[in-house]
């Protein structure tokens, strides 16, 4: 069972799609199995998701245009989510792109890309030089605004962001979620989650299972907390941290990424796992690692 929360104003099953996997290696260039990408895109409908995360970056424009392939028309209820700030080089690695000039072009090629008037909601990833958290610029989300008021964007996000960072946009523009790394191996961001919850933001963590590419599910997996927990419910040692986040706060929105249907419909089940006390006890014994930025 999917259940609903909100994002901004929308309604929204609480676990959507991350849609950053289906690229090549490194999410640069094509997949290997382009067919079997767009079979997870559909079956993810199929089974309600009504929320993917995405950004033109991502190939670039690899992801978007696996999108649109497969499920374009989209359903009435699907909403789109993006990101801007960065950009990608042909040696696959990860540039800033801040500019008021970048960040408008940046959603033109997302509406391109997705073959939309509008996007549901544009995150302003505003991570520093090294890829660590960072501060928006009033310039920036002023261009937000801008496209806002066009009609080009619904809602406005703000991802890769510090404490102080958020409060600043906060003050700027009203925002629709916060996007930043959080799962049960990783509370670093805890501040900004009970800063979201003060202010009933929608709360997105990106790498809910951990990171994908510092091998977060065999961290997961590993951890004897979480296979206690797994081991009692029935579960997967993935389930069982989804399922930690779903009860973490009600805006918490999920976005688990994966190219496999199967894993897929194991995430969707999360839903369905009910963590008590108890649980939520022995899983505070889940070992802390590190955070990676993206």
């Amino acid at each position: 069972m999917n259940a609903t929360s909100f994002l901004g104003h929308k309604p929204i099953g609480r676990i959507g799609f991350g849609a950053m996997q289906l690229a090549g290696p490194g999410v640069f260039g094509p997949p290997r199995d382009p067919d079997g990408a767009r079979a997870v895109l559909r079956r993810a409908i199929e089974l309600g998701v009504d929320h993917i995360d995405t950004s033109q970056y991502y190939g670039p424009d690899v992801v978007n245009e696996l999108i649109r392939e497969a499920l374009h028309p989209y359903p009435d209820n699907l909403k789109l989510v993006t990101k801007v700030g960065a950009r990608r080089d042909e040696n696959a690695a990860w540039l800033p792109a801040l500019s008021p000039a970048e960040l408008r072009q940046g959603v033109e090629d997302n509406l391109r890309s997705l073959r939309v008037e509008r996007m549901d909601l544009v995150n302003l990833r505003v991570a520093d030089e090294s890829g660590g958290p960072g501060e928006p610029t009033e310039e920036q989300v002023a261009m937000l605004r801008d496209l806002q008021a066009e009609g080009k964007l619904d809602l406005i996000g703000i991802s890769n962001v510090t404490l102080d960072g958020l409060r600043t946009a906060a003050e700027l523009t009203e925002l629709g979620e916060v996007q930043n790394a959080y799962s049960v191996m990783d509370r670093s961001n805890e501040p900004l989650l009970e800063f979201c919850r003060e202010h009933e933001i929608a709360f997105v963590p990106f790498f809910p299972l951990g990171s994908a590419f510092a091998g977060g599910p065999a961290k997961l997996a590993a951890d004897p907390a979480v296979a206690a927990v797994a081991a009692k419910h029935g579960a997967t040692p993935s389930q069982v941290a989804l399922a930690w986040l779903l009860a973490r706060y009600d805006r918490m929105l999920l976005i688990p990424g994966t190219t496999s249907v199967v894993h897929l419909e194991e995430n969707l089940a999360a839903g369905n796992v009910a963590l008590d006390a108890e649980d939520r006890e022995t899983l505070e014994g889940v070992r802390q690692v590190g955070r990676p930025q993206r």
